[in-house]
């Protein structure tokens, strides 16, 4: 599929990072869109405490990351579902990670509903963009709404400097934090 990037795990490195960061709660449903085998999903879940759900449109992948549900003790902390981004319906999630896992036609798709979700059932969401591209960032900055946050630096984790190391923090504000 040429809209899907080929697995690439989120380094644990990075996923401690984000952990540490603040910015992830434990009483969050975050979903990881492109989840693969579930890295981000088992980790967060397990260092955090909160809910997270995987998205994948690979049977292959979610079958692996199903497996690894069954050697967890997480239970109904996680959620693995095997379709299409676009596609998945969303319900009280409030935090979505992304590690490039699509095209940006599909990115901005993604978005589109995460802002309908927000409308229909404004509560305060937040996104992560792991290592984004610029055409990521692009959309990030064309969707009424969103507004980039912070930055979580993960350059220094990595022996070749690169500014697309980091991970791009942004928010949809809810009732109680809007201006």
């Amino acid at each position: 599929d040429p809209h899907c990037a080929p697995y690439e795990p989120t380094p644990y490195a990075v996923l401690e990072r984000l952990a540490a960061s603040g910015y992830v709660h434990r009483k969050q449903h975050l979903v990881d869109y492109g989840c693969g085998k579930g890295r981000v999903v088992f980790f967060l879940a397990s260092s955090i405490g909160c809910r997270v759900s995987g998205i994948d449109k690979s049977p292959k992948l979610i079958e692996f990351a199903k497996e690894n549900r069954r050697s967890s003790r997480l239970g109904d902390r996680v959620q693995l579902f095997c379709c299409s981004a676009e596609k998945h319906a969303l319900q009280d999630e409030n935090a979505f990670f992304f590690f490039n896992p699509f095209s940006d036609m599909i990115f901005g798709c993604v978005l589109r509903n995460i802002v309908r979700s927000w409308q229909e059932n404004p509560r305060t969401m937040t996104l992560f963009c792991y290592y984004p591209s610029e055409e990521y960032i692009r959309c990030l900055d064309d969707v009424p709404g969103i507004e980039q946050i912070g930055e979580i630096g993960c350059g220094d984790l990595f022996s070749r400097k690169n500014p697309r190391e980091r991970i791009v923090v942004c928010r949809l504000p809810g009732s109680g934090d809007r201006r």
